[in-house]
Order: C-alpha cells, then structure tokens, then sequence
C-alpha cells in the first residue's frame, strides 16, 4: 500500500508541475491579445451602456443638429437614400 501511495504523490507532483507550466505557456500566448480584449470588453461596456439610456443618443442627435446641421442633413439625406435603395432590392 505505502508504494502505491508513493508512486500516487509523485503523480501528483508531476501533474501539478505540469499544470503550471501549461498556466505559463497559456498566459505568454494570450499576452499579446490582452490590450485588444480589454478595448473590446471597454467598448460593449459602453453600447451596454448607451443602450439601457437611449435619451443619451437623442440627446447627441440633438446636439449634432445644433451644432452642424449641414453636415447631419447631408447623413441623414445619405441615410434615406440607401434606405430606399436596400427597400427596392429587397422588394420590400
């Protein structure tokens, strides 16, 4: 019995130091995506955020419109004209 406990605990050891040297290759290959992931994860933050407080985007609309109301009329006639054109492709 205490030789089979033995060989168990050196299994052990073994799998443990191999388990952490899985931990370290994983974390050297996910390195470079690290900053990518956490603008990603900052961005849907922000929709998230936008989303659950639409008076945000009326809001900015308004203020665009203030501000230049050329620049939003020319997107918004750009807006409309794709919509129309996407509406008789589509045949709806």
């Amino acid at each position: 019995m205490g030789e089979k406990l033995t060989r168990l605990a050196e299994r052990r050891e073994r799998l443990i130091a191999q388990a952490a040297a899985q931990r370290m290759a994983l974390a050297q290959s996910i390195e470079p995506w690290r900053i990518p992931l956490v603008r990603v994860d900052q961005g849907l933050a922000a929709l998230r955020y936008v989303r659950s407080h639409p008076v945000w985007i009326v809001g900015g609309a308004a203020l665009l419109v203030a501000l230049r109301p050329n620049r939003v009329g020319r997107w918004l006639q750009l807006g409309w004209v794709t919509w129309r054109i996407r509406h008789r492709l589509h045949g709806r």
